[in-house]
């Protein structure tokens, strides 16, 4: 069952430090690109992965191609694809030890979500980190 109580979503945003944002996009007019100079701005440490655009950088931060390539503990995994597309995403963040997976708005996959917690992890659905983080009050990292 994903994360649906405020108190259970403050929660996971105040204990993550490290989201990968699968997806993230180097242009201006997509959502990615707000959002993660938002959470940047937040003092997250957001690592964008994006197979297009691999090599590149985007708000400082190289992109990768695939999860599996980032070599660090991952907190988070911020997935921008569509819905189809986040069952593949859930199974890199799964492979990659993440602790949570973060389906933004209009994206709902039930069997990627059902995955990811038969596997271990904290599961936000059809939401945004960046509507979140105001609404709940969830206060800048440090």
């Amino acid at each position: 069952m994903p994360l649906t109580r405020d108190e259970d979503i403050k929660a996971l945003l105040e204990e993550t430090r490290t989201i990968a944002m699968i997806g993230a996009s180097d242009r201006p007019d997509r959502p990615s690109y707000g959002v993660m100079a938002y959470l940047q701005s937040r003092g997250y440490r957001v690592i964008p992965v994006n197979p297009q655009i691999t090599g590149e950088h985007i708000h400082g931060e190289f992109v990768f191609r695939e999860l599996s390539q980032i070599g660090e503990p991952i907190d988070l995994v911020d997935i921008f694809r569509r819905p189809q597309a986040a069952g593949e995403a859930v199974d890199e963040a799964i492979a990659a030890g993440a602790k949570a997976v973060w389906m933004q708005l209009g994206v709902v996959n039930e069997e990627a979500a059902d995955r990811a917690e038969s596997a271990g992890l904290k599961v936000v659905m059809d939401r945004c980190p960046a509507i979140e983080i105001p609404r709940l009050g969830v206060k800048p990292i440090a």
